[in-house]
């Protein structure tokens, strides 16, 4: 069987309703506390392992976690996106697996997902480190050009912003002080810093969060195209394509928007890349295990 046909089945069995309801539930919080200062994502979004705010249950917690609260469009938008491909394409797969099978695929590829996130990141902080080091040894105005060309990414972070401030500075008045100050700076912006007149903490690139639920819905998305590989999908409702050619093509796409990293791009295209992986490796396992679940 390589079409998914429907037959008598739950338009929204259980483990979907749930999920859309907390992913739900989480992202009104994220609204209603931040209007206390309290930003969620720092306590439930993934941090990386060197930051202040990393805590083992966030490659659960971030799956929950849509968005910023300060970013209210985005935020809807994304979870959004990710609830209806989890309703369109999960409720599918519920109906086949089961409900136990359904959440402990949609968990693996999760968890799957922020591993392979975590790994990528691991690599360009570790690249990161490597040229500050190496910039250490000639901190030169040309040299730190270079350095923020490479290695930073201009964002609304204050860290950031200030590096460039910097490189304003030393380039209308060369001076040492300025070459200790962009070491200074740097540092900053890779581990962050407290202000110590008021205490706020500004936070460095590791302390960056990911957010969303993308990953295990990757997952489901290839699932459904293994499993229902001739399925139509109609592209803008108007053109059909067969589910394997939807999922090879966002294969590609987020393998290409991994690679080039393109300045400004804040998703986690390796997450997506992950959830995708382990979601075969998984499909592999349990076919070979048990094929009556299978077609």
């Amino acid at each position: 069987m390589t079409e998914f046909r429907p037959g008598r089945f739950q338009i929204l069995p259980p483990i979907v309703k749930n999920l859309i309801i907390i992913n739900s539930i989480m992202a009104f919080a994220q609204f209603v506390l931040g209007r206390f200062g309290i930003d969620l994502s720092d306590y439930l979004g993934l941090h990386h392992w060197k930051s202040v705010y990393f805590k083992p249950w966030q490659y659960i917690t971030h799956m929950f976690m849509h968005g910023s609260y300060n970013d209210v469009n985005g935020t809807i938008m994304h979870l959004f996106s990710n609830m209806f491909a989890l309703w369109m394409f999960g409720s599918i797969l519920e109906n086949v697996w089961g409900a136990k099978r359904f959440l402990t695929f949609y968990v693996v590829c999760g968890l799957g997902a922020a591993a392979l996130h975590m790994g990528v990141l691991a690599y360009e902080y570790k690249v990161i480190e490597q040229a500050f080091t190496h910039y250490q040894q000639n901190p030169t105005i040309d040299q730190f050009n270079l350095f923020l060309n490479q290695r930073v990414r201009l964002s609304g972070n204050p860290l950031s912003l200030q590096l460039y401030q910097v490189a304003k500075d030393w380039g209308n008045l060369p001076s040492q002080d300025l070459a200790n100050e962009s070491i200074s700076a740097i540092n900053q912006y890779l581990h962050g810093t407290t202000y110590m007149p008021t205490g706020q903490y500004f936070p460095g690139i590791y302390d960056e969060a990911t957010v969303g639920a993308s990953g295990a819905v990757f997952g489901i998305l290839f699932a459904f195209g293994y499993l229902f590989p001739n399925t139509l999908l109609y592209l803008y409702f108007l053109v059909p394509i067969k589910a394997k050619y939807v999922v090879a093509a966002y294969a590609l796409f987020e393998l290409y928007a991994g690679i080039q990293n393109s300045a400004g791009d804040n998703v986690a295209h390796f997450a997506h890349l992950g959830g995708m992986l382990v979601g075969f490796i998984l499909l592999k396992i349990w076919n070979k295990q048990n094929r009556k679940h299978f077609y």
